[in-house]
């Protein structure tokens, strides 16, 4: 993309629907999927993924982590449910029941607000109960305590329980125990909803990517795919053998200088690397300014032509050098490939996130709004979106 030379990512809206329907044929028949959307789609961009995937049959909805997320999803004109997994604050009660945004509830004030706000509205509010299974993190306690909630929940004017769920904290390492506690307890709970209280939730979901792949007795009404929607794995515990995933996310950049170091000459800021011998160094205009790692000084590298281009030196804000030296055929205007394939050769994220220190989660998120996003189907670019345009 010429107007994009310093920095593109190139997202592949066939990889994601590629990647929805290896999920589906994993899970149960029955059991349809949340797309986690949240943090702009893991830095992938929310809306276009959403708009992309929403008409598959088998997805549910949507879940995001704060309401201006959803608020933006809703904006662009999606449909399904859209889920906001964490806490909303009381200022945007009545604009989520207008908009039907399901929030997370845990906490009394927010149920007391939320009817107030369903009632104000004309149409209760769709709510789903956390459960705290072992994160310890939000929800309410699988006990007494909770089943009293739950049926303050249920008489709560303004307010429709659509859905109760609960989150794994090790689903993703091979050692299933614990996770499997978690669902016991879940499971156990929820049972207790129907037989004491009388009361059938319709959505029940806890299993995460892990445990879409590796965890189907956990694919209960629905699932929320979040890593795996974007082609990357939970982390490296988790079988790859199972399900297929097609990276989502390319990060591209050109060659804008190249040019010849003697020994002795250094290199970036606080000269952490000294040429040895005559070299060739070519310079990247892209940095920790743009999201990509500072912690790749002097470990990380790049492809050129095919061929790995190791990075000298500190990443700068905006610059960085690597070594063409074994690359002779590289000039001034190459393309420079920073997570992708070229010929033989890829960097993946969870190369990129386990070089830097980071994890591949982390490093998608961080790409911030200096790259444009490019967004292709069937090999052809059909939008793109970068944040300058908010001002031109």
């Amino acid at each position: 993309m010429k107007n994009y030379d310093r920095v593109w990512a190139t997202v592949d809206l066939d990889a994601v629907k590629y990647n929805m329907v290896q999920m589906k044929n994993n899970i149960r028949e029955d059991s349809k999927i949340m797309a986690v959307v949240k943090t702009d789609g893991y830095g992938h961009g929310a809306v276009p993924i959403a708009h992309e995937i929403e008409d598959m049959p088998f997805l549910h909805g949507f879940a995001v982590a704060t309401v201006e997320e959803a608020l933006i999803l809703k904006g662009s004109g999606i449909r399904k449910p859209v889920l906001v997994l964490g806490y909303t604050f009381p200022y945007c009660y009545e604009k989520m029941a207008r908009e039907e945004i399901r929030p997370t509830v845990f906490r009394e004030d927010m149920l007391e607000e939320m009817g107030k706000a369903g009632q104000a509205c004309g149409r209760p509010v769709k709510i789903h109960i956390k459960v705290d299974t072992g994160m310890s993190r939000i929800g309410i306690r699988p006990d007494e305590s909770g089943l009293a909630f739950v049926k303050k929940c249920a008489e709560t004017p303004g307010v429709e329980i659509e859905g109760i769920f609960t989150h794994f904290a090790k689903a993703d390492e091979k050692d299933k125990t614990s996770a499997k506690k978690q669902l016991e307890t879940f499971l156990a709970f929820t049972g207790q909803i129907h037989d004491q209280l009388g009361i059938r939730i319709p959505v029940r979901h806890c299993s995460n990517s892990a445990g879409i792949v590796e965890l189907k007795e956990a694919n209960l009404d629905a699932v929320r795919a979040g890593i795996t929607l974007y082609g990357l794995w939970p982390s490296d515990e988790v079988k790859r053998d199972i399900i297929s995933l097609q990276p989502v996310l390319s990060l591209k950049s050109r060659i804008v200088y190249i040019k010849k170091l003697e020994a002795g000459m250094e290199v970036s800021y606080g000269g952490t690397f000294v040429a040895k011998e005559t070299m060739q160094v070519a310079t990247i205009p892209v940095g920790y300014g743009d999201g990509y790692p500072r912690s790749l000084s002097n470990k990380g590298y790049v492809l050129i032509h095919g061929k790995k281009a190791p990075i000298l030196g500190r990443v700068c804000m905006d610059q960085f050098m690597v070594d063409v030296s074994l690359i002779p055929e590289a000039v001034q205007s190459d393309e420079v490939t920073l997570i992708g394939r070229d010929g033989e050769e890829s960097i993946t994220m969870e190369e990129l996130g386990e070089l830097s220190g980071r994890f591949n989660y982390e490093l998608a998120c961080c790409l911030n709004k200096r790259v444009p996003r490019i967004y292709t189907r069937d090999g052809k670019v059909v939008y793109s979106k970068d944040s300058f345009r908010d001002f031109r």
